[in-house]
């Protein structure tokens, strides 16, 4: 079976326009191969979430989310590895392995279900043989303390939610492939 197909957009450009931000990691690199710590336990890695930094967020800003998401997947809607929803405007911090299923997360911040059906860091595992994957985590400034979902809220409808709520952005995508 092959998997040719055009390469995805980049899903952020499809959005309406928000002012941006800055995301820095010790762990991952904009434009870089992720280290194995970062990627999926089934493709040889330890599924752990890389630790994320930011800064220059909108002054008005009352609070953050963070996801992670695949536009490369083989499906017609991308894969959504990560989510962590509702964080405190004081936060500009996520430790590595913030994302262990049942880690502490600041204030009424949570974990909602990736599309593995978890609510943890699903590390990398695009298919062998594929091109390289773009895993875009995304701080999103947010005009509200809190969107309105809960734990079992899937990454789509808290990303339909964020659209009407994001203040600005911050993005940095590594790469994966085999």
């Amino acid at each position: 079976m092959s998997l040719d197909r055009p390469i995805a957009p980049d899903p952020y450009t499809l959005l309406p326009s928000v002012a941006s931000f800055t995301v820095t990691s010790d762990d991952v690199v904009h434009g870089e191969q992720l280290p194995a710590r970062h990627i999926s336990a089934g493709a040889g890695g330890e599924d752990v979430s890389p630790a994320l930094s930011w800064s220059g967020f909108p002054a008005e800003t009352q609070g953050f989310t963070v996801t992670c998401f695949d536009p490369d997947a083989p499906t017609p809607a991308g894969f959504w590895h990560w989510g962590v929803v509702n964080l405190p405007a004081t936060t500009t911090t996520l430790a590595a392995g913030a994302g262990a299923a049942g880690a502490a997360l600041p204030g009424a911040a949570f974990a909602v279900r990736n599309d593995l059906g978890t609510r943890d860091y699903a590390g990398a595992a695009p298919p062998q043989g594929d091109h390289p994957h773009r895993y875009y985590f995304v701080v999103h400034a947010m005009d509200v303390p809190a969107i309105d979902v809960d734990a079992d809220t899937s990454l789509t409808v808290v990303s339909f939610n964020l659209v009407f709520h994001t203040l600005a952005r911050a993005i940095i995508a590594p790469v994966f492939s085999h």
